[in-house]
C-alpha cells in the first residue's frame, strides 16, 4: 500500500533537531503532529510519488496525521500537470488544511497558465469558512495576479475579506505589502484610504517598508501613513 510506503519514507528521512525547529514555527500544531523532513526530501519524494498510479490512494486518504503529509500532499499537487485534477485534489485537500506552511507552499505550476479559468475557484476560497481556505485564496491572488493580470479589482476583492484569524489578516497584509511593491499607485490608496483594518494596515506598512522593492521615496511617505 502506498500510504504505508509513504509513511516509511517519512521516517528513513527523518531529522529530529529539524522537527523541534519546524514544531516552533507552527505554534498551533503539536510537536507530536511533525516526523521532520526537511522540505527538499520532502519534494525529491513528491516528485517520485506524483508519477505512481496509486498516488490517488495517498491523495484520498484525508485528514493526514502527520504535517509531514500534508506537506508531501501539497508537493504532489504542486507537481500535477493536469489541471483538472489539480484544482479538483486540492479543493479535496483545502479543508484539511491546517497550518500556514502547507498552505503557502502548495504552488502547482500549471495555474500559472490557467489564470483566467482559476479565478472563479479563488473568489469561492475567500469567501469559506475556512481559514486555510480564505489565506490560500490570499496567496494565490498575490502570486499569480500583481503582474501582467493584475487589474485594480483585485485589490478590493482582498481588502473586502474581513476576519478576526491572525493567519488571514497577516496574509491580507504579505498581499498589500506585495502589492505597493509591485502596482504601488493603485495600491497606496487603499493605505491612504484606511480601508483595512488598522492591525493589518500597519503591518502592511511595516512589510512594505522591509522590502528592497519599495524606493526609499515610498518608504518615506508609507512611515507617514502609520497610525499610531
Amino acid at each position: 500500500m502506498i500510504n504505508k510506503e509513504i509513511l516509511a519514507e517519512l521516517y528513513a528521512n527523518q531529522d529530529l533537531k529539524y522537527k523541534d525547529f519546524q514544531s516552533k514555527l507552527t505554534p498551533d500544531l503539536s510537536p507530536d503532529d511533525f516526523i521532520g523532513v526537511r522540505t527538499p526530501a520532502l519534494k525529491k519524494q513528491a516528485k517520485e510519488f506524483a508519477k505512481r498510479e496509486d498516488v490517488g490512494e495517498f491523495l484520498d486518504s484525508l485528514p493526514h496525521k502527520y504535517f509531514d503529509e500534508n506537506q508531501l500532499h501539497a508537493f504532489i499537487l504542486s507537481e500535477m500537470k493536469d489541471y483538472d485534477r489539480c484544482v479538483a485534489c486540492l479543493e479535496e485537500f483545502l479543508p484539511y488544511v491546517n497550518n500556514w506552511a502547507t498552505c503557502d507552499q502548495m504552488s502547482p505550476k500549471v495555474f500559472k497558465k490557467n489564470t483566467a479559468d482559476l479565478l472563479k475557484h479563488i473568489n469561492k476560497w475567500i469567501d469559506s469558512d475556512k481559514v486555510y481556505t480564505v489565506r490560500y485564496g490570499i496567496v494565490s491572488y498575490m502570486r499569480y495576479y500583481l503582474d501582467g493580470e493584475f487589474k485594480p479589482e483585485y485589490l478590493e476583492a482582498v481588502a473586502g475579506i474581513k476576519s478576526d484569524e491572525y493567519y488571514i489578516n497577516m496574509a491580507i497584509a504579505r498581499y498589500f505589502a506585495t502589492a505597493l511593491a509591485k502596482q504601488y499607485e493603485a495600491t497606496v490608496k487603499y493605505i491612504e484610504g484606511r480601508v483595512l483594518e488598522p492591525w493589518t494596515r500597519n503591518k502592511a506598512i511595516q512589510k512594505a517598508i522591509e522590502s528592497y522593492r519599495v524606493s526609499d521615496e515610498h518608504k518615506k511617505y508609507l512611515r507617514s501613513l502609520k497610525i499610531k
